[in-house]
């Protein structure tokens, strides 16, 4: 770990669990379309939605890695089956995505994340949409690299090859880190970068894929462990 220089780090379930965000999220969506749109919940149950969901990825499957585009065809769909004009899918979305924004981090992110942003390069890797600048954490990135903007979700190879341009360091230099075994290690290692599993809920790591260099549970122990990263930083003229 002495050679790393930057941090590419996953957000959902591994900065805040997503869970509770997307189902607040999809509850307050609801909400508002029952109170100014209500031909779309008479007509459409949770199990409907998700079919219409299946559908669209199905009809786009070059768009799938980029939920925005593929919530916002759902609500065009639904809306024109219910006798809706698509103007509601913009302030749909904007309900949904605010909501989608309201993160509670986990007890021991911060402030650890920013003692890490004060000593490496840090880069935020996501196939989701969070936006960082409205949860008030963007100061402490470098940069953002979104599955939306790649054109690809983890764990392909090319979403963490532009993640790997934006922090200037070389693939070996730099410590992804995350908490799916498949999108986030293999597919970092795959992409030649030195890989950290944070697994918060004590899972067992899958025997079919190559293990991680490190296994953590919680953001202050990543600090730890790039402790000799630090002390190589601190000593480089």
């Amino acid at each position: 770990m002495h050679r790393i220089r930057a941090i590419t780090i996953d957000l959902d379930d591994t900065l805040w669990p997503i869970g509770p965000v997307i189902q607040r999220a999809e509850a307050r969506l609801w909400e508002w379309l029952t109170r100014n749109y209500p031909r779309i919940p008479a007509k459409f149950s949770p199990e409907r939605v998700l079919e219409v969901r299946e559908a669209v990825i199905e009809d786009n499957l070059e768009m799938r890695h980029d939920f925005r585009f593929l919530r916002k065809k759902v609500l065009a769909a639904i809306a024109n089956e219910a006798g809706y004009t698509p103007e509601l899918v913009e302030p749909a979305f904007a309900v949904f995505d605010q909501a989608r924004n309201e993160v509670e981090f986990f007890p021991d992110v911060m402030p650890a994340l920013e003692s890490l942003a004060g000593d490496f390069v840090l880069v935020a890797v996501t196939n989701g949409n969070a936006n960082l600048e409205s949860i008030g954490i963007r100061h402490l990135f470098h940069d953002v690299v979104a599955a939306a903007e790649a054109g690809s979700a983890k764990p392909a190879r090319s979403i963490f090859d532009k993640a790997v341009a934006r922090t200037g360091c070389l693939p070996a230099e730099i410590l992804h880190v995350g908490d799916h075994p498949l999108i986030d290690v293999k597919g970092a290692q795959d992409a030649g970068l030195r890989t950290a599993w944070i697994n918060r809920y004590d899972d067992e790591w899958p025997d079919d894929l190559p293990d991680p260099d490190a296994i953590i549970s919680t953001i202050p122990q990543l600090y730890e462990l790039l402790q000799p990263a630090l002390r190589c930083i601190r000593q480089t003229p």
